[in-house]
């Protein structure tokens, strides 16, 4: 009798086995901070383009509207990556690439009615809808780890080891500078360099590439007049013209003005039209104004929570492809950050990059909450659980 209630028992003993991922203690902080950033970015957001909305003649919830909807679609693109296995990354690294290079190219090429021109530059296609750069940063982050891992020991030589690697991405680097978006460029670059040597390349090769490289560079940057103009105005702002270092000296006397605890929500004046693009550009101006310095090294150590809870979920991965592709991803959204919050306070030359998780733009914050869903996976584990309630990440049971 007990055998056979035990094999009429065991279908449904089977159709309650259930896999799941279950999230570490990193990964549950890293949502943690990703949703403060979220929630304390569109309320900076509403603050710093109300008025900038209404100065265009629309509704003040204009701009706020439009990121809400991005973070909506962030929010089913984390829930897609931390659902989904990272290691399928590493099969998908070449069609990534050439996704990446495809769009990038596609931006210069079609006409202005598929990828308008937009304050000078080609950055984007269908309106404002999709920037084929950020979309390049997965791609550069996945295909680099696939690379190292393949190459192995062949990491530590020139030509066959480190050399196809900057081809490759020098290739993206040329179609973002065509843009113009030399600092998406530059970030490819830094991205790429900092996966090397994570990944064991020697740092000679480095050396050897910056040397060859240094001259030709400077003279196609030196083509590009803005660029020149910017690096100028950031070393000498006193003999750089007054329209290009105007930018700064309004971002640097909003975050003066804002003292220690700022001068309150929603009472800013920058916004008002003397500082451009608040919203986008320089938004962590409006928090050094509306906030003070209690403000922006509260953004400051968030943005530090993210990247050390990253850094751990790297360090613990399941492979050494996970530990390049979290590392990468890592560096690439706390590094955008530290840039943003570095050029506003005048501590580095403005580069037009945005603050994750706070600035205006749907693609970049689409993207950034995908990269961390991709994190989440990373720093989970897949079990296997006997019950109904099992397919919630974050369950305890």
């Amino acid at each position: 009798m007990s055998t056979a209630a035990s094999v009429r028992d065991r279908p449904y003993v089977v159709a309650q086995v259930r896999e799941r991922w279950r999230m570490g203690s990193e990964a549950r902080g890293l949502m943690l901070v990703t949703a403060v950033l979220l929630a304390f970015g569109l309320a900076v957001l509403y603050s710093a383009s109300a008025i900038v909305a209404m100065q265009e003649e629309r509704n003040s919830w204009y701009y706020i509207a439009r990121q809400a909807s991005g973070v909506l679609a962030g929010v089913i693109a984390f829930a897609a990556a931390a659902k989904l296995p990272a290691e399928k990354w590493h099969d998908w690294a070449w069609p990534l690439m050439y996704l990446a290079i495809a769009l990038l190219l596609l931006c210069l090429v079609l006409p202005e009615s598929i990828a308008p021109r937009i304050n000078g530059s080609k950055r984007f296609l269908f309106g404002s809808s999709l920037q084929p750069s950020e979309f390049g940063k997965l791609a550069v982050v996945v295909w680099t780890s696939m690379l190292i891992v393949k190459k192995g020991k062949q990491l530590r030589r020139l030509t066959k080891g480190v050399l196809p690697f900057f081809v490759v991405i020098g290739v993206c680097d040329i179609l973002a500078a065509l843009e113009p978006d030399l600092s998406v460029a530059m970030l490819y670059t830094v991205v790429l360099g900092v996966l090397l040597f994570v990944g064991g390349a020697r740092v000679a090769h480095f050396v050897f590439i910056a040397l060859i490289l240094a001259v030709p560079l400077w003279r196609q940057i030196e083509k590009v007049q803005y660029a020149v103009l910017r690096l100028t105005s950031f070393l000498d702002p006193g003999a750089a013209p007054s329209q290009v270092s105007y930018q700064l000296t309004q971002s640097l006397i909003a975050v003066g003005s804002g003292g220690a605890l700022g001068q309150g929500f929603g009472q800013g004046r920058q916004q008002y039209g003397f500082l451009p693009f608040p919203y986008s550009d320089f938004i962590a101006s409006n928090i050094g104004e509306e906030w003070g310095f209690v403000g922006l090294a509260a953004i400051t150590i968030a943005f530090a929570a993210y990247a050390l809870l990253g850094f751990r979920i790297a360090r613990r991965a399941r492979s050494p492809f996970l530990q390049l592709v979290a590392v990468g991803l890592t560096f690439v959204t706390a590094l955008t950050a530290y840039l943003h919050i570095g050029v506003v306070v005048g501590l580095l030359p403005t580069t037009g990059l945005t603050l994750p998780f706070v600035s205006y733009g749907r693609s970049n914050i689409v993207l950034t909450m995908f990269f961390t869903g991709i994190l989440v996976n990373i720093g989970s584990t897949r079990e296997r659980v006997i019950g109904s309630g099992a397919t919630d990440p974050i369950s305890p049971a």
